[in-house]
Parts: C-alpha cells; structure tokens; sequence
C-alpha cells in the first residue's frame, strides 16, 4: 500500500510559487505593510536579482531563518524541489542584488552561496530553529544551498 501523500510532498510548480509571491506582496499591501513582514518566526524581505537570461529585474518574497555578522542569509529550498529556484541561478550569474526589509528601500548587496563548515555550522542553526527545513532537505538529494546577503564594506 502506498505512503499517505502529504502537502509536503508535492512539488511547487513555478505558476504556484509565482502566485505565492503575488498573494504574498497584496497582503503587505492591503494591510500597509503591517502584515506579512514576518512567516514562521522568520523575517520576510524582497530580493532582486538580475534575471540571467533577460537581464530585467526580478523579485522574489524570501524568509531570512539566520544572520551572519550581521547580514541576512536566505534559503535556496524551493519546497524541497530538485531543482533550484530561478532567484539562486540569477545570482549565481550576477551576485549583484538589491535587498529590501520590511518594506525599506532596496540596498545593494552581494550573495555568496555559503560552502563548506560554514555552510554546515549555519545549516545546523537553521534547522534548529525551523525545523521544516530538515524536511525540505530529505524531500530531494540535492544539497540545498544558504545563501548570504553581504553588506558592501567600507572603504578604510
């Protein structure tokens, strides 16, 4: 008899995670900007990145489950599917991003897909905390990817 299927099983198509998004930016804008700021204990913010193919601006709503020295870090899950999400693949080809928070202005930003310990040390803290990330990372065989969103430094 085969397992019982859950919400969690099925992959979010790109239609799905699209209208996600929208329903997500009308929430913040029918309650101006009191709502929909936070999900699951995590802070919300607006990545852009440069579409790889396009080079037109895209955006993406994005849970930030950890800071790293102060600098957002995002989860490149897409529910546990094999694939990675377009935003991951559009930086990949430019890190150069624009990141807004809670409605802020967007300010640049450079991601930096996280590799090695410090990829585990900051996966470990993230799946103690949200612990349904353990369950987006059993659902495919890829590795999935944390991805920071760096601060420029400052010129000395």
């Amino acid at each position: 008899m085969p397992a019982t299927r859950t919400s969690l099983d099925i992959m979010p198509s790109t239609f799905s995670m699209k209208t996600m998004n929208a329903i997500h930016r009308a929430m913040i804008a029918v309650t101006g900007g009191r709502a929909g700021w936070n999900l699951r204990g995590m802070p919300v913010l607006e990545l852009t990145t440069t579409g790889r193919r396009s080079g037109e601006p895209r955006t993406s709503m994005l849970t930030s489950p950890l800071r790293l020295h102060g600098d957002e870090v995002v989860v490149a899950s897409r529910g546990g599917d094999d694939a990675h999400p377009a935003w991951l693949l559009n930086l990949e080809a430019n890190p150069n991003v624009l990141v807004a928070v809670e409605g802020g202005e967007p300010l640049p930003r450079t991601a930096r897909v996280l590799e090695g310990a410090e990829r585990e040390n900051a996966w470990e803290l993230i799946v103690e905390r949200h612990p349904h990330y353990a369950g987006y990372q059993r659902k495919t065989t890829r590795t999935i990817p944390l991805v920071v969103l760096e601060r420029p430094t400052e010129a000395p």
